[in-house]
């Protein structure tokens, strides 16, 4: 490394690290983090900008009549988007976002509520401690908005990467009693989510697929430019972005940051780990894939053959909506009104008038539309009642009971999640208690830096019953202090003793 290189002055400009007249370094030394970038841009960047599209349905403008194009109309066949057109507007285009709200219906049942992160430390005093410690750091992080938006993109990617930040020099320089020194010295530490088109994992030997397992080094991209990530979302194809690429690179000595393949910025860290302080989330766990699985790639087939059957119900509607007739030898009736109470004449004996047209039921068409909708509960697991939507008689709901009974498969699949991304928020808060104790902050042992969350009831609650329930679970002798982190109430709560 060239010392030259080094970053010194945090208050500075990260260009500044290069004195006057320096020349960057050449290139990147590295070959397999030139290739996975390369890799990610030409290869994954395309299918997770599809994803989000087909998620988020963004509405893209355009110069025709109708002003605007969906994200999923990338779906529809060629007879609907090239079909006959009036006044520019393609007939019959109908989009139903039926991804949207499955997925925001699961990241509320995962993380709809705030999730209580206790420490497992053997001694009390240092359990209360670390409590504060670690709850500090997350609210400072976004909290529970921090938490949605890693389930939001994990679900819609398939995985998702947490990056802890950390101020070196703040956390080096606090100051005061050992609980004060702590609790200033977390503040110099922040939890950020990477979006996974911009999160390039580095390997340097084969392709790994466990999802415990940190990258040898960790690129973050930056954002590229608006008409690059419009070219792309357009299309589905990589479209290089305008300008010089510029990556930061984490690894478990230093931060690093190239542009154009070349290096502008470094700065060594005093990191105790052989990794960088990077946690990979998977949505589902999927043994055979590093990405992990997603909730939105399954429902693509479906969705686009549910569109494209509302594209031909709402052009068979149109069509069919009005009446036509067919007159054989009435004179004049190319002229007259058609109108209530008209009435033709003619003295020709082999007139008529044929009516026809109108819309008519077809309870095939109908049938194939539910089954799709069906078909996307089962690859889903979550029915629309599970949004809120009441569909015909579904039986008393009276109990909680049979409302889980109902919601088994959402219930179900959040339990699989919880599993997942609890893991990684464990192994988030053993990287933040490892910053401190590397910077002086705080000491902590192995045994010290475990914890353990307490998820919510995603289900409405009955406080009378679950205030009996905590009874009976006292009367056998369960400590107080489990009981009301069961009930939602922290120890430093107000009126908690």
């Amino acid at each position: 490394m060239n010392p030259a290189l080094r970053y010194t002055d945090p208050s500075t400009s990260p260009h500044a690290a290069l004195g006057p007249g320096e020349a960057p370094d050449p290139a990147l030394a590295d070959a397999a983090l030139l290739a996975a970038i390369e890799a990610h841009r030409r290869t994954e960047l395309p299918r997770l900008r599809r994803l989000w599209n087909y998620y988020r349905n963004p509405m893209t403008p355009t110069r025709d009549a109708r002003g605007y194009r969906l994200g999923q109309e990338s779906g529809l066949p060629a007879r609907i988007l090239a079909g006959a057109a009036w006044g520019g507007v393609s007939r019959g285009v109908v989009v139903e976002n039926d991804i949207g709200w499955r997925v925001q219906t699961m990241v509320d049942f995962l993380l709809g509520k705030p999730v209580r992160i206790v420490s497992t430390a053997p001694q009390e005093d240092r359990r209360a401690l670390l409590d504060q410690v670690l709850d500090l750091v997350w609210e400072r992080s976004g909290g529970i908005a921090l938490l949605q938006d890693m389930a939001l993109l994990g679900q819609v990617y398939g995985h998702v990467d947490l990056v802890l930040r950390v101020d070196h020099d703040a956390v080096r320089l606090a100051r005061g009693e050992p609980r004060a020194r702590a609790l200033r010295a977390a503040e110099g530490l922040r939890i950020e989510v990477v979006d996974p088109c911009r999160g390039v994992p580095v390997f340097a030997n084969a392709p790994i697929s466990s999802a415990s397992l940190a990258p040898d080094a960790y690129a973050i991209l930056a954002p590229a430019p608006a008409e690059a990530r419009a070219g792309l979302a357009a299309d589905g194809r990589y479209a290089p972005a305008a300008g010089p690429d510029v990556a930061e690179v984490l690894t478990a000595d230093a931060r690093r940051v190239y542009e154009g393949g070349r290096l502008v910025w470094e700065r060594e860290w005093s990191w105790s780990g052989e990794r960088p302080p990077v946690v990979h989330i998977q949505n589902i766990s999927d043994p055979t894939s590093y990405s992990g699985l997603g909730e939105v790639e399954p429902l693509i087939p479906l969705q686009d053959e549910l569109n494209t059957r509302l594209c031909d119900r709402a052009h068979r509607v149109t069509m069919q909506s009005f009446r036509m007739y067919l007159a054989k030898g009435v004179d004049g009736f190319d002229k007259a009104p058609i109108a209530p109470g008209q009435v033709w004449m003619t003295d020709n004996p082999e007139a008529s008038i044929t009516a026809f047209g109108g819309d008519a039921p077809t309870p095939g068409e109908e049938a194939h539309i539910r089954e799709l909708r069906e078909a996307l509960d089962k690859a889903s697991g979550v029915p629309p009642l599970a949004g809120g939507v009441v569909q015909g008689r579904i039986g008393n709901l009276s109990s909680a009971n049979a409302l889980r009974v109902t919601l088994m498969g959402v219930l179900a699949k959040t339990a699989r999640k919880r599993v997942t991304y609890g893991a990684g928020m464990a192994r988030m808060c053993a990287l933040v208690l490892e910053a401190l104790d590397a910077g002086g902050a705080l000491a902590t042992g192995a045994d010290e830096r475990g914890v353990r969350l307490s998820w919510p009831d995603p289900l409405p609650e009955d406080t009378q019953e679950l205030v009996q329930i905590a009874k009976g679970k006292r009367e056998l002798g369960v400590p107080a202090e489990r009981v009301l982190e069961e009930l939602g109430y922290a120890p430093t709560d107000e009126g908690v003793a």
